[in-house]
């Protein structure tokens, strides 16, 4: 029987199509808050960057999202508490894949310590972040009161030692750890809010911004109504006035009928 040989194109697709789509999932399996302290830190971080950066439709800014920083390797990954990109557009993302991204690592991660995170742990992130571009790396530890800041200088990540102030260089955002409490300030100096405190500072403005409203459409229609006004007595004037005329044009007339000047009475 004779051998049946195929092209090396053919065989080459025949390959091709046997091989597997790479599959980057988009959870991690792992919660994103052991308790309500973290969970409200890294809420309030991640929605007050999102308010600072809203105008600027390049930033970037997600809690708990999966960065893939190569491709092919999706075992390559990790879940940042908060990232921020500048660089890239806002919108939905499953996961951060790099390289779609063209290839714009993510610039800024902060880290919020609970009681469940292990030594080991986080030194794999920070190999992790050091390795894939991070600048500016954050880690606050809410039960202890800890802020650590990391920047990368020469290439590394480069811790910065004990502060009780700080400013980021990218964000522009102020750090104050004053007494037991961490305090963060927008670069106006105005400071980072709960996600209740900015719903009610939100809804402030709002009614403020509702009153103003009403108060300027009072003030239109107050004035279209003098207008109005103004507009009727003028033309009730014209119409007395134009009365007037007629009625001593009839006047003159039956004096005239009558055999009289009018001018010389």
């Amino acid at each position: 029987m004779p051998q049946l040989t195929y092209p090396a194109t053919t065989l080459f697709r025949e390959v091709t199509s046997q091989k597997k789509e790479i599959y980057y999932p988009e959870c991690d399996g792992k919660r994103m808050a052991d308790n309500t302290l973290q969970f409200h830190w890294l809420v309030t971080i991640k929605e007050n960057l999102e308010l600072l950066f809203k105008n600027q439709p390049d930033v970037f800014v997600a809690g708990d999202l999966l960065w893939y920083p190569v491709e092919g390797q999706p075992k390559i990954r990790y879940a940042p508490d908060v990232l921020v990109v500048f660089g890239r557009p806002k919108g939905h993302r499953g996961s951060y894949l790099q390289w779609k991204e063209e290839n714009v690592p993510v610039q800024i991660v902060f880290e919020i310590l609970s009681p469940g995170n292990r030594r080991q742990e986080m030194e794999q992130k920070f190999a992790f972040y050091e390795q894939y571009g991070v600048e500016e790396y954050y880690i606050y530890n809410p039960q202890r009161h800890k802020l650590q800041v990391w920047l990368r200088q020469q290439g590394q990540l480069r811790e910065l030692g004990q502060l009780n102030t700080w400013v980021s260089p990218r964000l522009g955002i102020r750090f104050e750890l004053v007494g037991t409490e961490l305090q963060v300030y927008h670069p106006t100096g105005e400071q980072f809010y709960s996600y209740v405190e900015l719903a009610e500072q939100r809804y402030r403005e709002q009614a403020v911004s509702e009153a103003e409203l009403i108060f300027a459409e009072s003030r239109i229609e107050s004035a279209e109504t003098r207008a109005e006004q103004e507009w009727q007595r003028a033309e009730q004037e014209r119409h007395d006035k134009e009365m007037a005329q007629q009625r001593m044009a009839l006047l003159e007339a039956k004096l005239r009928e009558l055999g009289l000047d009018p001018t010389k009475i």
